[in-house]
């Protein structure tokens, strides 16, 4: 009997449809790749700062795959790469997202996945514009914990559960009143901090290294969370972020932009995003060394790279593992 033929499978109240198949292939690792992401440790997550780019096709998406399909199919394909354990959400950052988007993110990933979210802009800048205007008015919304646990962190953790990794508050500049005063910063992020609850992995991000003082180290310190080490642009190098606020715990950091570069000079200059446009080996060891010491400190660690550092955040992964493991490129 011809494969066509045979007649249609039939379950208790009819027949029964077998789901569609993704439109979204994952690339096949090859076998180094497999035995790379074997060589690093359990502990250390690498991944991206977002799963939607075409340009990936033949490094973590198959041939063929269309823009149009991976915001919604992108994920299950990404999650499969062995050595993408971790992705971060950014769309969170510029507006909240109901529990069920959340749910919808965990279940196409593996049990081990876990995301790293950003929170909700809008809780971390002192100032908002006047609509209609030129001006701005103080945010009501600034460090406002009751807004952050309704909008930010109760959907996320009932949507992700177990797949919740760090969630991360990232300070864009706050301006000259803010900076001027990093005591009083760090005195507004403890408070805001002491609100939160206990069990998620909080994490801060700055873009003003005037912000980076004593003050902020203790007041992290005295509510359990982190310093996000950054590399961007705007803040010190990896290793001056560690001198000023040394690794304790567990480490997440972001590398988000090529030393030197604007953010829209990356986009264009980088573009597709497949390939190292401008390789940094500075930034990779100074990322490498701060995972090792993760790993010695017997400590998890989550590592998720933008686009903007290298030209291709798969691809800097992958470097990055090399590095880790002491592999040649």
């Amino acid at each position: 009997m011809k494969r066509s033929d045979r007649p249609q499978q039939q379950g208790l109240f009819g027949p029964i449809d077998k789901p569609a198949p993704s439109p979204v292939a994952p690339q096949e690792p090859s076998e180094a790749i497999r035995q790379l992401a074997h060589a690093l440790p359990a502990s250390v997550r690498l991944g991206t700062s977002s799963w939607t780019f075409p340009g990936w096709a033949g490094i973590v998406y198959a041939p063929g795959v269309k823009s149009s399909h991976l915001a919604q199919h992108g994920l299950h394909a990404y999650a499969q790469h062995p050595l993408l354990r971790t992705v971060g959400i950014d769309r969170t950052f510029y507006a909240p997202i109901l529990t069920e988007d959340f749910a919808r993110y965990a279940a196409a990933v593996p049990t081990e996945f876990r995301f790293l979210v950003k929170a909700w802009g809008e809780l971390l800048t002192p100032w908002r514009s006047v609509r209609g205007s030129s001006t701005r008015e103080p945010n009501p919304n600034y460090l406002e914990s009751s807004v952050a646990l309704e909008r930010v962190l109760a959907p996320a953790v009932e949507g992700l559960g177990k797949k919740l990794g760090p969630l991360v508050f990232q300070f864009s500049p706050q301006g000259s009143e803010v900076t001027k005063q990093p005591d009083l910063f760090a005195r507004r992020l403890r408070t805001f901090l002491r609100a939160l609850p206990i069990g998620p992995l909080y994490a801060v991000e700055l873009r003003d290294p005037q912000l980076l003082t004593p003050s902020y180290r203790d007041a992290l310190a005295e509510c359990g969370a982190l310093h996000c080490y950054a590399v961007h642009a705007r803040m010190p190098t990896i290793e001056d972020q560690r001198t000023l606020v040394p690794a304790n715990g567990p480490v997440v950091a972001r590398w988000m932009l090529h030393p030197g570069s604007a953010y829209d000079e990356a986009v264009e200059r980088y573009e597709p995003f497949h390939q190292l446009v401008d390789p940094d080996p500075i930034s990779r060891r100074m990322l490498a060394d701060l995972i090792r010491d993760s790993v010695i400190r017997e400590k998890p660690c989550t590592v998720v790279i933008n686009n903007k550092a290298e030209g291709s955040a798969p691809l800097s992964v992958m470097a990055l593992a090399k590095l880790l493991v002491g592999v040649e490129s």
